[in-house]
This record gives structure tokens, C-alpha cells and sequence, in this order.
């Protein structure tokens, strides 16, 4: 290697990890409810339907827990963890203005806790689906 290629070769990955970075920053920030909303919408190509949404968050899909186990029935007032008694939060935006701002924590919650209830990850339509009714609750 040439003397010349090494400040050359250490601006590229310098150059290369910058942008790396400025992806993971862009995942972890701000959005609004109605901005992952549209995501979902988008990602699952129909419109999202609060009443879907609804019956989804409350059924148990065949296994021991529905969302509302720990999340409550009305999310709008602290849930408590289903297994280990933790306080939750309000995940209702309208009762909780810190939900659903921040794009990698909700994934994050949506993979773990639909594994939990679906034993597999939630679709676009059912993240938007429940999204939707989850704006529509009012405290």
C-alpha cells in the first residue's frame, strides 16, 4: 500500500462509519403516533381499522395472554406485567404523551411483546390496526 492510500482508505471508513451512525440515530428518532401509523399503513399496502385493532388487542390468539393481560382492557391507566406484577405505563398516546414517539422503542416492544402473545412477530396490518385504536382511546 502506498503512503498516499492510507489518509485516503481512513477518510472512507471514517466517511462510512459517519453514515452508519447517522442511521442508527435516524431509527431511535422522534416520531408521532400518527407517523408510524402512516409507516405501518404503507408497509401493509391497506388502512389500518381501530375496530380490527381493538378485537386484536383484546383477544388471546389461542395462547395464555392477549395485549390487554398486562396493557389492560382501556389502556389508559397503569397495566401491570401479567407475570412478574411490574407497573406499565398507559400505552394510550392521549393517556401517555411518551408513547409511540420513538420509532426503534416501539418495534422493540412490538417484536417482544407479540412473540409473547402471537409466538411470532406482529404484521404492518396488525401494528397499524391497533395503533389506530390505541389514538382513538381517550382517558
Amino acid at each position: 500500500m502506498r503512503r498516499m492510500d492510507i489518509p485516503r482508505t481512513l477518510s472512507l471508513r471514517t466517511a462510512g462509519l459517519a453514515v452508519a451512525l447517522a442511521g442508527l440515530v435516524g431509527l431511535a428518532s422522534a416520531a408521532t403516533p400518527a407517523d408510524l401509523l402512516a409507516g405501518y399503513q404503507a408497509q401493509a399496502g391497506e388502512a389500518p381499522s381501530a375496530t380490527r385493532g381493538q378485537a386484536f388487542f383484546t383477544q388471546r390468539h389461542g395462547g395464555e395472554w392477549a395485549c390487554g393481560s398486562c396493557h389492560g382492557h382501556q389502556p389508559v391507566g397503569t397495566g401491570r406485567h401479567a407475570s412478574t406484577g411490574k407497573p406499565i405505563e398507559p400505552l394510550a398516546p392521549a393517556a401517555n404523551a411518551q408513547r409511540f414517539t420513538d420509532a426503534a422503542k416501539v418495534e422493540k416492544w412490538f417484536r417482544r411483546n407479540c412473540k409473547d402473545v402471537l409466538s411470532r412477530e406482529c404484521s404492518a396490518a396488525e401494528k397499524a390496526d391497533v395503533l389506530a385504536w390505541l389514538m382513538e382511546v381517550k382517558p
